[in-house]
């Protein structure tokens, strides 16, 4: 059986974000195990997230260049052009080799009645790009890429650097590493990554953290599968020196999954009591289990309501809680592009309704003198500093905690990390994070 064209490939993956509001990360996956080669592999990946990275933009100019739009059927051939459009304007591929590979796709799409449109369209956009980039660039939403409710909140937000963190959002995220530190601190691993031909460098504010220069298969990192390292921002890996570890602490992650933090803050205090992972997705939390497989390390992993622990706690309080709440995503959207698609402006109320919930429910939990890290990869205020001074104006025992660190922007309660923060020679820098660090007044 011969494969699909990458291109199909990755217009089919594109309609279903596009008109299905699916997610990308588990679509492409899906994709991915069909496609092939590496190289095809590889090409269906860099179709996708660059489409998503300027489809505001793409999709302002095909509705330039078409008579009347695709019926809802057709959304894999409206996907196509949008992906050839973007090889014209963003990728080095000869614009006839573009134009043709693309018109040769429309065959496993099972339509060839558009070949001839599809050809059109491209060799027009081909004639003009500029021209066509330039009208498309009129709208606050063709010119930065982001969905205009989107811009507005964030120009409100940070009206001093709005366009900086846009311009981050639309950038290559970096591909940063977290060295396990049981098995290797970051200059050792960094040998390793030399010795393997790879070029990195250390991060500016996690010890543990190296930023490769170019991205790579997690199969040519050394010592991967054994545990040795593992994919995560930099900025991510900020929460589990928040937490002040230390021998003997009972800990709870909360909105755990996929595994990530939970990984790290059992790398960087083996000698925890127990560390209690709990997320309310079951499907989610096996890819934890798989984390922790890989690493070799063990928590207790609990599928349930962060809203509702009366359903899954044992009464026994915690010293420390990390709770990574759900929310709109803001800060990860260059390495989530579909997040500029999928996200609506009252998703973000309904997810500060949900934030507070879960801080109120597991506020109980934690051990007076013990410490709650707050934290979303988010930008927007709502979903942070307003957030978090809300609680404290409704929780008389709590109270906020100094962060005495060098990363990120001041806010009045806790840091916000805005994207491509820390960026220096070559580095893109961190993703969108706030923390706060909240204590629990002592009885005494």
């Amino acid at each position: 059986m011969s494969l699909m064209n990458p291109r199909a490939t990755a217009a089919h993956v594109l309609a279903q974000v596009i008109t299905q509001g699916r997610s990308l990360t588990p679509t492409l996956e899906q994709a991915l195990k069909g496609a092939g080669p590496q190289a095809n592999r590889a090409l269906v990946q860099e179709l996708c997230y660059g489409t998503l990275r300027h489809y505001p933009q793409l999709d302002a100019v095909l509705n330039g260049l078409l008579r009347k739009p695709f019926k809802p059927k057709d959304a894999d051939l409206h996907a196509l052009l949008l992906l050839g459009l973007y090889q014209l304007a963003e990728m080095r591929i000869p614009d006839h080799a573009a134009v043709a590979e693309t018109v040769s796709a429309v065959a496993d799409l099972k339509k060839d009645w558009a070949r001839g449109l599809v050809n059109g369209v491209l060799r027009t956009f081909a004639r003009s790009t500029t021209q066509h980039l330039a009208a498309a660039a009129a709208t606050d939403a063709g010119r930065w890429n982001h969905p205009a409710w989107l811009i507005e909140q964030i120009r409100r937000a940070w009206p001093e650097q709005w366009t900086a963190v846009l311009e981050a959002n639309n950038n290559r995220a970096p591909m940063t590493l977290r060295v396990n530190r049981t098995r290797h601190d970051a200059g050792a691993y960094l040998q390793l990554v030399a010795e393997a031909g790879l070029t990195a460098q250390p991060c500016p504010h996690s010890p543990a953290g190296i930023a490769l220069a170019q991205p790579v298969d997690v199969g040519a990192l050394p010592g991967f599968q054994d545990g040795e390292v593992s994919v995560q921002d930099e900025a991510a890996q900020l929460a589990a020196g928040l937490l002040q570890l230390a021998p003997g602490q009972r800990v709870l992650d909360v909105c755990a999954a996929p595994g990530g933090k939970t990984a790290h803050i059992l790398e960087t205090e083996p000698g925890l009591t127990e560390l209690i992972a709990v997320d309310v997705d079951a499907e989610r939390l096996r890819r934890v289990a798989d984390t922790l497989a890989r690493l070799r390390l063990k928590a207790r992993l609990v599928t349930g309501d962060a809203r509702d622990p009366k359903k899954w706690w044992d009464g026994q309080p915690f010293d420390r809680i990390l709770l990574d709440a759900p929310c709109s995503a803001t800060g990860v959207i260059r390495r989530h592009p579909d997040i500029k698609l999928l996200r609506r402006p009252e998703d973000v109320a309904t997810l500060v309704t949900t934030q507070a919930a879960i801080l109120d429910a597991v506020w109980p939990l934690l051990r007076p003198g013990g410490m709650l890290v707050y934290a979303t990869c988010s930008v927007l205020p709502q979903e942070n500093v307003l957030q978090v001074q809300a609680f404290l104006q409704r929780t008389a025992d709590a109270q906020p905690q100094a962060m005495e660190v060098e990363w990120g922007h001041a806010a009045q309660v806790g840091r916000q990390i805005l994207p491509g923060d820390a960026a220096t020679d070559g580095y893109g820098g961190m993703d969108g994070f706030y923390y706060a660090c909240l204590q629990k007044r002592s009885n005494d």
